[in-house]
């Protein structure tokens, strides 16, 4: 499978740099103008939002030296992103590439492949966290993939959703300093200097979290919806239960399973019913409709997944996204 993919990959390659149709362009994929890979700039490449706006604060007043590119940048999600031939193109000359390194990354080993900076630095999110990156879990009353039943015993499925853990973000900072700082050594101390600040920053909003988690009469939320947020829960010690795992591709849940979570919202009192970002919250409103109140408020904590280079220009941040879950999830725990 892995010589069919690489095939592939090089075929597409090869019609691309003939062709050139089709493709987005960088002003596109970054909302910046194209920018040569010898040009000076220093080359970033990053796979998701998280580790694309991390990157530009430790950058900081250096980002208007460098050249910063999300390749999820139209709403597509990790699980179901593809490259572009234009994208093998811009990693494979790129001075550091940062992405996550679970399942949905399976692509990335091709793409490294077709590496011509020989100079490369590569920061594999999941592979730098080690022992803190979490197995999938399967909750009670959670509907399982079909395949996720017929798993292989010993094989073993990691959750890729790193990045919603704001000790796993400060972590992660460290790491992309010191990438930053090896890449670009005459601003190696600026980079240091900014990355403390920022992770200042996470440290402090870290704080809130667990003061809000303390200080809350609930300790459980409840997803109608998919549960990307097992690394943030397990940080602050609350408990959870949802319709599916954070990389399933279910979108309707069975009776059972929403029969199961109805009688969860009723028997722990819950006043609120989660939900993801994007969306349509149709689970979420059949378990209330089956619960004896049918009154509980439908909130929705905003996992990242999804976020467009318009959401960049617009204003949001991975801090001001975590603020605003933050915010929600007090009113959940009320």
């Amino acid at each position: 499978m892995k010589k069919i993919v690489a095939m592939m990959m090089a075929l597409t390659l090869m019609v691309g740099s003939l062709t050139g149709c089709g493709q987005a362009s960088a002003e596109e994929k970054t909302g910046e103008s194209a920018q040569s890979a010898d040009d000076g700039k220093l080359q970033v490449v990053t796979t998701i939002f998280p580790e694309y706006d991390w990157v530009l604060n430790i950058l900081g007043d250096e980002a208007e030296n460098a050249e910063v590119t999300m390749l999820l940048d139209n709403g597509v999600d990790l699980h179901s992103f593809q490259p572009t031939a234009q994208d093998i193109m811009k990693i494979a000359s790129c001075d550091l590439f940062i992405y996550v390194g679970g399942e949905s990354d399976a692509w990335v080993e091709d793409a490294l492949a077709e590496a011509t900076n020989q100079n490369m630095v590569v920061i594999n999110l999941m592979e730098v966290l080690g022992d803190r990156v979490k197995e999938e879990e399967v909750k009670e009353g959670m509907q399982a993939e079909e395949e996720e039943g017929e798993e292989e015993e010993g094989e073993e499925e990691y959750d890729e959703h790193v990045w919603l853990s704001l000790k796993n973000a400060s972590a992660l900072c460290e790491v992309i300093a010191s990438a930053l700082s090896e890449a670009d050594e005459a601003h190696a101390a600026d980079y240091q200097a900014n990355a403390q600040a920022y992770i200042g920053q996470l440290n402090t909003l870290d704080s809130e979290y667990q003061s809000a988690v303390d200080e809350a009469a609930g300790k459980t939320l409840l997803f109608g919806d998919r549960f990307p947020f097992r690394y943030l829960t397990e940080d602050y010690g609350l408990d959870y239960y949802a319709a599916f795992v954070g990389c399933s591709a279910e979108t309707e849940a069975s009776f059972e399973t929403v029969i199961f979570l109805a009688d969860k919202v009723d028997e722990l009192g819950l006043s609120s019913i989660m939900t993801i970002e994007g969306s349509d919250g149709k689970i979420a409103e059949t378990i209330r409709n089956n619960t004896a109140g049918k009154d509980q408020k439908i909130l929705s904590l905003n996992s990242m997944q999804s976020l467009t280079s318009k959401d960049v220009a617009d204003g949001l941040t991975y801090y001001s996204i975590m603020e605003q879950n933050l915010e929600v999830l007090k009113e959940a725990l009320h």
